[in-house]
């Protein structure tokens, strides 16, 4: 399946990134007829608690994917509606407005989105499958107005999958450098991953490297950063729809005077 040119590398990414977390929050989910119901919960660093309440429906066609009322009286919408198969037209709005179109077609994946609030910026990407597990693309932004007009950023990609390997390639900041990320699904209880940047000035430089361990106890995710960071966090159903994710990081050497990386926790409950 050929990804979207923002999603070439999400395995890997989704593997580093995903389930760490340094909050605390509560997120209940509930649906009441054809339409669901989306309470979160979190504490702030002073201990005070703030929600968002959200709801997602459908109506003659039209896909309401997010209509949230946020805990500062912001009001977040995001919209699809597929006139045909293989189209979509997106609309996402909050603190700006993105009018978006996504067209799949075989081999092919193209997206662009539009910002309609202050007409300041347009963004198109393509992704193609090429066959043997190989997927090739890129990006762009154009501004038509403001203090920078024209092409103002543009990067490409590649990725390859076969088997229990992955790995894609994607450059950043106008190619300026480029970002190696890779996976290996050891077996079915155990998948790694790592993630280093290249460029002129540093010729490798480890961005994160870590794996997920699918345990008795529940899935065990840990990483370490290049900037000596360590990370783990555990994933657990511990009742019927009801997941538990418990994080902590904090520095490898924690008696090093220079280190001045916490030692930080997270609990995550969405039921």
């Amino acid at each position: 399946m050929v990804p979207k040119f923002a999603d070439i590398a999400k395995g890997p990414n989704d593997l580093l990134n995903d389930d760490y977390t340094s909050k605390v929050s509560l997120k209940c989910k509930k649906s009441a007829g054809p339409v669901g119901v989306t309470i979160e919960t979190s504490r702030g660093d002073m201990g005070a608690l703030s929600s968002k309440v959200g709801t997602k429906f459908s109506y003659a066609g039209l896909s309401f994917d997010k209509a949230q009322l946020t805990a500062t009286g912001g009001t977040v919408l995001e919209t699809s509606l597929s006139p045909y198969p293989g189209c979509k037209l997106t609309f996402k709005g909050g603190k700006g407005a993105d009018l978006g179109l996504e067209y799949k077609k075989g081999n092919l994946f193209t997206t662009g989105v539009f910002d309609v609030k202050n007409m300041s910026k347009f963004s198109t990407s393509a992704c193609m499958g090429v066959g043997s597990g190989v997927n090739v693309g890129g990006n762009a932004t154009y501004a038509p107005s403001g203090k920078m007009t024209g092409i103002t950023a543009f990067n490409v990609g590649a990725s390859y999958g076969s088997g229990p390997l992955f790995a894609s390639v994607t450059s950043a900041s106008k190619m300026s450098s480029l970002k190696v990320a890779m996976s290996y699904k050891v077996n079915s209880e155990l998948s790694l991953a790592t993630s280093t940047s290249h460029c002129a000035k540093n010729s490798i430089d480890l961005v994160a490297v870590g794996g997920a361990y699918k345990a008795p106890i529940g899935v065990i995710k840990a990483k370490i950063g290049g900037n000596g960071v360590i990370s783990a966090c555990l994933i657990k159903e511990i009742a019927p729809k009801v997941t538990l994710t418990a994080s902590l990081e904090g520095p490898t050497n924690y008696n090093d005077p220079s280190n001045t990386a916490k030692f930080k926790y997270g609990l995550g409950i969405v039921m």
